[in-house]
């Protein structure tokens, strides 16, 4: 290739870099200024300091006011209002309120920005044999579902495929900061966390429409990183209490209703504990009445606090004190034995939950660089991988007495699970194999099939349901089948921010919720 046809070709592949953003499907914000009904245009002040902006409604698009359908005649100046536009900037929704609910629960710090939503979100009144942190069925109380084992629990109701625009928009909320956290659903609320200047905060929304509760101060310094600023820890509801692990190891417990501080520790410094390369992020683990993390520290590997006041009940010592992975706990149970099982940085390991006694570890598919993905379980079994072409291992668990022991049943290249995490759906394992998602029989290792469409990302179950988040921030709906690839739908998320979409999407009471740094989106996945 010449000199200047090289020169060429890098340009434009350049260009294209800068331009790419901009084909991102877009929603936008603010207060109606202006009507105009006889060339069905509206002006709108977006919420902020953005300029102005003129939109052309065609006809056709779908218009809500308060829930309901609504006309362009019914459109007036000062009302609430949220436009959705595709990858042509032309408008495909328009939501609208006529006014601003009060919140709830007092602001303790100044509460994000939202975008009024398109209907009410019903509480689902059907059973449900999950533990929801004294959540309602269909809640999501914790990082990875009710059962932190990326399945979405009971009364959900999502349909089985999207039109080609992707499911519908509910609500949108911003000014969440920086940060990587997902978010959790209880009673009610939507709580994350996020990084506002220099202040790390864990903050409450209305379930319903996105509007701000409050938002609270965890008291750690701000968590600053060339991949990415901010917390990574999804909040853990438990009943009235949230749980929050900032990124440089500070522990609160709030009031969920207010997010008054009932008590705050910092495990790192408390147990001798690093945050490794890249911060902390570990979601707490509540199990009856104590709070499980991962400080690190000399003889303090997984330490075990009492979830009401913080005080230590336990400090278990690993051969070798290994330091923290990015990965979060577990709570398994093999022949009576109730254990802990958490993947550090340097291996697997199962600790014993009555007096954390160390049982048993697993190296074989650790790396030295970062151990990331938690850890599923299914029939006495535990599987777990990492990235960096390390892949996975399957170890048969079984106890005898008080002691449990690990017996690694197979290793396998093809579940190389770099961050992402995995799900178990009737003895089938799905996740990436770094860029493609790959099915695995759970208990062989025998690869079902492979496909490389959704690309690397993090994935979650819902009624017979995956829905994948690429990195990059596409959102594909792929059914749970076993014996091939079947995709249902793909759309892309707008508002992209120019970070990896790396927080894990939440299904909760039939939405879907995708955190992307200052911006939470909430989508009507329900049939």
């Amino acid at each position: 290739m010449s000199l200047q046809r090289f020169t060429i070709l890098w340009v434009c592949l350049f260009c294209g870099l800068l331009i790419a953003p901009k084909l991102w499907a877009a929603g936008t914000s603010g207060t109606i200024e202006s009507v105009a009904a006889d060339r069905k245009k509206i002006t709108v002040k977006p919420t902020g300091d953005k300029p102005k902006r003129v939109f052309s409604v065609p006809d056709g698009v779908k218009i809500t006011l308060d829930g309901k359908p609504a006309k362009f005649s019914d459109l007036k100046d000062g009302q609430q209002i949220s436009i959705f536009t595709n990858s042509s900037d032309a408008v495909t929704s328009v939501i609208v309120r006529n006014e601003k609910e009060k919140s709830d629960a007092p602001t303790t710090t100044p509460a994000p920005k939202v975008i009024p939503k398109s209907k009410k979100t019903e509480a689902t009144a059907e059973s449900s044999s999950d533990d929801n942190g004294g959540g309602k069925p269909g809640d999501s109380p914790q990082f990875r579902g009710p059962r932190r084992d990326g399945q979405a629990g009971g009364g959900n109701n999502i349909g089985n495929s999207w039109p080609r625009s992707g499911p519908k928009p509910e609500w949108s909320a911003s000014g969440l900061g920086e940060g990587f956290s997902a978010v959790s659903v209880a009673n009610g609320r939507v709580y994350t966390m996020g990084l506002t200047g220099t202040d790390e905060k864990v903050f409450a929304l209305n379930e319903r429409d996105g509007r701000p509760g409050w938002s609270v101060s965890t008291g750690g310094s701000a968590y600053r990183d060339g991949s990415g600023n901010g917390p990574r820890c999804t909040p853990t509801v438990d009943g009235d209490r949230i749980y929050a692990l900032g990124a440089l190891g500070d522990l609160v417990c709030l009031d969920a209703r207010t997010g008054q501080r009932r008590w705050h520790k910092n495990v790192l410094k408390e147990f001798g504990g690093n945050a490794g390369h890249w911060g902390i992020c570990e979601s707490p683990l509540i199990d009856g009445d104590k709070v499980i993390v991962t400080p690190g520290g000399r003889g303090a590997t997984l330490v075990a606090l009492n979830k009401n006041n913080g005080n230590e009940l336990w400090k278990s010592r690993v051969p070798n004190d290994p330091g923290p992975g990015y990965a979060s706990a577990i709570a398994v149970e093999v022949g009576g034995v109730r254990q802990y099982v958490n993947f550090t940085a340097r291996g697997l390991i199962g600790v014993r939950a009555n007096d954390g006694e160390f049982l048993w570890q697993s190296n074989s598919s650790a790396n030295g660089t970062a151990n990331c993905s938690a850890a599923v379980f299914h029939d006495n079994h535990v599987f777990y991988g990492s990235g960096y072409g390390t892949g996975g291992s399957c170890l048969r668990l079984e106890s005898n007495g008080n002691t449990t022991r690990a017996e690694e049943v197979y290793k396998t290249k093809d579940m190389k699970n770099h961050h992402g995490g995995m799900v178990v759906v009737d003895g089938f394992l799905y996740g990436c194999d770094e860029q493609i998602l790959t099915c695995l029989d759970m208990l062989s290792g025998k690869v079902m099939w492979k496909e490389r469409s959704p690309g690397k990302g993090s994935i979650t179950f819902a009624d017979g349901m995956l829905i994948v988040r690429d990195e990059q921030g596409p959102v594909t709906l792929v059914e749970a089948n076993s014996q091939r690839y079947v995709e249902k739908g793909q759309f892309d998320q707008p508002n992209r921010s120019r970070r990896q979409a790396w927080a894990y999407p939440v299904v909760a009471n039939g939405h879907l919720l995708l955190r992307d740094q200052d911006t939470l989106l909430c989508y009507d996945l329900r049939r």
